[in-house]
């Protein structure tokens, strides 16, 4: 079938390839619809490779999707033919210590969507299990199902903060993923989100979202700002999504004492940060890998009105654009948040 594959470092092409189509009897068949273009997506194109994972093969690309079922295998009961559905694009091994353990994210035999050796989605149809496909309720466009995933990023990060009602949490980087960290720490009881950034365009789109606000570190040090927002003491929680090595310098000063400190963002090589302050104010330090167990919760957040994501969406391109929506990405201006890219031009787009 046709599919956007990356041939090498740099170069994309439009073309058939032969992937994977055989059914098990827990598995669904579905025909895609939109399918977003991902930063780790965009890394690939351009640089080959994310730490130890390296294209050594043509791959397609693409793994924050939403379709529609088109078949489904003989033991499978809550999906049927015609839902629309999203996708989580992480295949588990459901027997491995890390999956019996919850923390299938980390399991060392996941199989990922466009993570290499592995095919992603941006294509016609692909076959996925059943246990990781879910309905979208009416209310919920197929656009919106393939924020799921970015989404479910964020809601990791709140679920690893262990967010009391009323905490006030600080977002370093307002890229995609810090946008969505500061929507799911408001979801998930924080009072308001700083959230810090470069960019006035990036932060603007932030600011935007009641309970959020934007911080230009242009203008002052980061560090000032959440004291003096918080009478001196810091911020309950602080979220590290830029992956920056200057931003490690002050988190142990910016959260208060007893606060958490929640890595997000992947720095490119080894950065330092101060055990020395984090042990003075005995900070609690949380990482984040993906996500495991929080994609339905994603899901029924969105459908319940209380994240709105619609506002994220820069721009859709159709399939036979997929190049230029890549190149686009590739250009990283400051106005896009998130580009998708819609596969099925036949069916409505909710």
């Amino acid at each position: 079938m046709k599919a956007l594959v990356l041939e090498r470092v740099g170069e994309l092409s439009l073309r058939d390839i032969d992937l994977p189509s055989d059914m098990g009897p827990d598995d669904v068949r579905i025909r895609l619809h939109t399918v977003g273009v991902c930063g780790s997506d965009v890394h690939y194109y351009t640089h080959g490779r994310i730490g130890d994972f390296i294209i050594t093969a043509p791959m397609v690309l693409g793994h924050e999707a939403s379709g529609t079922v088109i078949e489904t295998g003989a033991r499978v009961t809550h999906l049927r033919p015609g839902d629309r559905v999203c996708m989580e694009p992480g295949i588990p091994d459901p027997t491995s210590r890390a999956a019996r353990l919850g923390i299938y994210n980390v399991d060392p035999s996941v199989t990922f969507w466009a993570t290499p050796p592995v095919h992603g989605v941006l294509c016609p149809e692909t076959v996925h299990p059943a246990s990781f496909t879910y309905k979208l309720p009416d209310n919920v466009s197929f656009a919106e199902g393939a924020m799921v995933e970015p989404f479910a990023v964020g809601m990791q990060a709140a679920k690893r903060a262990r967010i009391e009602p009323g905490d006030t949490a600080v977002v370093i980087g307002a890229g995609t993923i810090g946008i969505m960290v500061a929507l799911a720490a408001l979801a998930g009881g924080c009072a308001r989100v700083l959230i810090s950034d470069l960019s006035e365009t990036k932060l603007a789109i932030a600011s935007a979202f009641p309970g959020i606000t934007g911080i230009n570190i242009r203008e002052g040090a980061l560090l000032d700002r959440v004291l003096a927002e918080t009478g001196g003491w810091g911020a309950d929680v602080v979220f590290e999504c830029s992956g920056a090595a200057a931003a490690m310098r002050d988190l142990f000063r910016i959260v208060r004492p007893g606060g958490a400190v929640v890595f997000v963002g992947l720095p490119p090589d080894p950065v330092a940060i101060d055990i020395s302050g984090a042990t003075a104010r005995e900070c609690r330090m949380e990482t984040v890998f993906r996500y495991a167990n929080v994609y339905d919760r994603a899901l029924a957040l969105i459908a319940a009105g209380k994240v709105d994501l619609k506002p994220l969406i820069t721009e859709t391109f159709a399939f036979p654009e997929s190049i230029r929506a890549f190149e686009r990405a590739a250009e990283a201006r400051p106005g896009d948040v998130k580009l998708q890219i819609r596969i099925d031009m036949e069916s409505e787009a909710l």
